[in-house]
C-alpha cells in the first residue's frame, strides 16, 4: 500500500470516529455518516441534519443525491473556504410525504461570521426523503472579544475561536 493510500485510509478512518457536525454529539460513523455510506435518512430533520454534515465535509455527491431532482443543480463546487461551525433546529414538522425544518447554522469565512437561517422543504418519494428547496437569508455576524463565541461553545469569542 502506498503512503498516500494509507494517508488517506487514516483520514477517513479519523473522520468516521470523530463527533459528527450536526451537533448531536454523537460520533459520525454512528450519526449522519450512515445516511452519507447510503442508508435512507427516516425523516426530514435526520436528512437535513446529515446535509449539513455533507456541507462541513465537503460531501457535494451526496448533497446532489439527495436533493429532489426537480429542483437539483446540475453540479455543486466543494467549497474549502467555507467552515461551517454550528447548527441549531428551531422548528420541524413532517405530514405524511412532506416535511418543513427550520434551521440555523453559523459557519466563517476566513475571520468573517454569518449565520444562515433557512425554512426547508422536504418530500419523500419511493421511501427516501430529498431536499426540495428553502428560503435561506443570511446575515453577517461581528461578534466582540466578549461577546458569547458563534460556535455555541460556551465561551466568550476572545477565549474561543477569536483568538
Amino acid at each position: 500500500m502506498t503512503a498516500h493510500r494509507f494517508a488517506r485510509r487514516c483520514r477517513v478512518a479519523e473522520i468516521a470516529s470523530s463527533a459528527c457536525p450536526c451537533g448531536s454529539g454523537a460520533g459520525l460513523d454512528a450519526c449522519c455518516g450512515r445516511y452519507h455510506a447510503g442508508e435512507p435518512a427516516p425523516t426530514p430533520e435526520a436528512l437535513m441534519r446529515s446535509r449539513y454534515g455533507a456541507f462541513a465535509l465537503n460531501l457535494t455527491d451526496y448533497l446532489l443525491v439527495t436533493w429532489h431532482p426537480s429542483t437539483r443543480p446540475a453540479s455543486l463546487a466543494p467549497d474549502d473556504t467555507t467552515q461551517w461551525v454550528r447548527l441549531e433546529v428551531l422548528d420541524r414538522d413532517e405530514r405524511g410525504d412532506s416535511g418543513r425544518v427550520h434551521f440555523r447554522a453559523t459557519f466563517r469565512e476566513g475571520r468573517r461570521w454569518a449565520v444562515l437561517e433557512e425554512a426547508s422543504r422536504f418530500v419523500r418519494e419511493a421511501g427516501r426523503w430529498y431536499y426540495l428547496d428553502g428560503t435561506p437569508s443570511v446575515t453577517r455576524l461581528k461578534p466582540g472579544r466578549n461577546d458569547p463565541c458563534p460556535c455555541g461553545g460556551g465561551r466568550k469569542f476572545k477565549a474561543c475561536c477569536g483568538r
